[in-house]
């Protein structure tokens, strides 16, 4: 029978224990590892979006991890080119690399009740 060396594994074994102990608790922002994308984490729930802003680096890679409490809201930003739904228990992910610095309004694009028309966000790339 053949033995398998299980500390190369320790490092995935660690971080899943991590994610266990900390109970699901989300990090509005961390880097996925040391060399990849950092991710943003954004809750959208009737009419908002929580942080109401987040501040990007131009060329830098992210992930936007995008998830509703409530219902599915919309997530539109035109001038970056993007357009997606966030349907309540499916996270939905965002690979992004903004271009262009500026400030860019995020809208829900979904129709969801009377407050809909104030639901924004903002989006600074330097």
């Amino acid at each position: 029978m053949k033995t398998r060396d299980y500390r190369k594994s320790l490092p995935a074994i660690a971080a899943c224990a991590a994610v266990v102990l900390a109970g699901g608790a989300m990090v509005s922002s961390h880097r996925a590892n040391a060399a990849g994308p950092q991710i943003v984490e954004i809750k959208a729930k009737k009419f908002d979006f929580s942080p109401a802003e987040i501040v990007l680096k131009k060329g830098e890679p992210v992930i936007l991890r995008l998830t509703s409490e409530d219902r599915t809201h919309g997530f539109l930003i035109k001038p970056l080119n993007v357009d997606a739904d966030i349907a309540p228990g499916h996270p939905t992910d965002i690979s992004l690399v903004p271009n262009a610095a500026g400030e860019y309004v995020v809208i829900c694009d979904h129709y969801c009740g009377i407050g809909h028309g104030n639901m924004k966000m903002k989006v600074t790339v330097r």
